[in-house]
């Protein structure tokens, strides 16, 4: 009788285990399922998202193009931006404004060229590589003209290139001018001296290492690179002579070429700028086409952040050296 009421309850035990084990196998199941379903719907969400992006990108390019034939039926002036400091890797560089300047002279609706100029200055051989750029291609295309338009800021390498123009404008508060040349750095031996460091510097050049922040200043090293920068000081006013011709009152005001800036108002007079005016008031009233299309070049927020990453980085190493190269600015 014991052993007979047992099996049915030892039975009833095994059957309960299997119900447990295919209750959990269920559960486990269903996880796995729904983890998958997240996963096909996670892979779904940024293939959208990806297309998305790739279809904005791809209808952005003509959308800019879209731009430029708004106003194909008839002529219009061309726009070229040049904003911040004039130097390579920066939006405001040779290659970016020289390529903007071809595609304009190259497009047949254009009638002329405002170049809308708000910067410091910067690199003397970037701007004279624009300089150069500009004078070719009014040989080139003598029927469009070149207008430089000085908003805010129109100093040192922008004054450079604005003198390449057939002529300059600006507003009456707009600073114009700083025909000069500088090169900065530090010196340390005084702190160096103060803190007990040495320094040990191995060359194989007798001013190999004339520039470095580290050590005494020698005479003959100062003058030698004084002398470097009256040599870039006087190419700068030999292209701005050149530009500006006999409008430029230099034989009067020889301080013109000092590094001093003036207000467009102050700078008319001297032969500086040739009028007061504003890029949409030179295209209407000057040009005679109202309608403007910017033709300035413009990198991808990418590109810009990779190149100044690596500016930023060559900037301070050569800040480190003590060593920065000469500046229109």
């Amino acid at each position: 009788m014991t052993d007979e009421w047992k099996a049915p309850v030892k039975a009833s035990a095994e059957n309960g285990d299997d119900k447990s084990w295919k209750l959990l196998e269920k559960t486990l199941l269903a996880g796995v399922q729904e983890q998958r379903r997240a996963r096909r719907w996670g892979i779904f969400f940024k293939s959208l998202t990806f297309i998305y992006l790739f279809l904005a990108l791809a209808l952005f390019t003509p959308l800019m193009d879209m731009e430029k034939s708004a106003v194909a039926g008839s002529a219009y002036t061309a726009l070229i931006n040049i904003e911040g400091m004039i130097a390579d890797k920066e939006p405001a560089s040779a290659d970016n404004i020289v390529g903007s300047l071809r595609a304009a002279f190259e497009d047949p609706k254009v009638k002329g060229v405002v170049l809308r100029i708000n910067s410091p200055g910067g690199s003397p051989v970037q701007s004279g590589y624009v300089y150069d750029e500009i004078v070719r291609l009014r040989a080139l295309h003598p029927d469009i003209k070149v207008y430089a338009v000085i908003s805010d800021l129109g100093a040192s390498g922008a004054y450079y290139i604005a003198s390449a123009a057939d002529q300059i404008y600006a507003d009456k508060a707009s600073l114009v001018g700083s025909i000069g040349v500088t090169a900065a750095g530090y010196g340390f031996v005084g702190s160096m001296e103060k803190l007990g460091v040495e320094r040990r510097v191995y060359t194989s050049g007798e001013h190999k290492s004339f520039l470095d922040p580290f050590q005494p200043q020698k005479p003959e090293e100062t003058a030698f690179w004084q002398g470097v920068l009256d040599t870039t000081h006087k190419q700068f006013i030999a292209s701005v002579k050149k530009g500006r011709g006999e409008r430029l009152k230099d034989k009067e005001h020889p301080e013109l070429f000092s590094g001093l800036v003036w207000s467009g108002e102050q700078a008319l007079p001297l032969g500086l700028i040739d009028g007061l005016g504003s890029a949409s008031s030179v295209a209407r009233d000057v040009i005679g086409q109202k309608d403007l299309v910017d033709f300035t070049i413009e990198e991808s927020p990418f590109d810009r952040f990779s190149k100044k990453l690596g500016a930023s980085i060559a900037e301070h190493l050569a800040m480190w050296m003590g060593f920065q190269g000469p500046a229109l600015r």
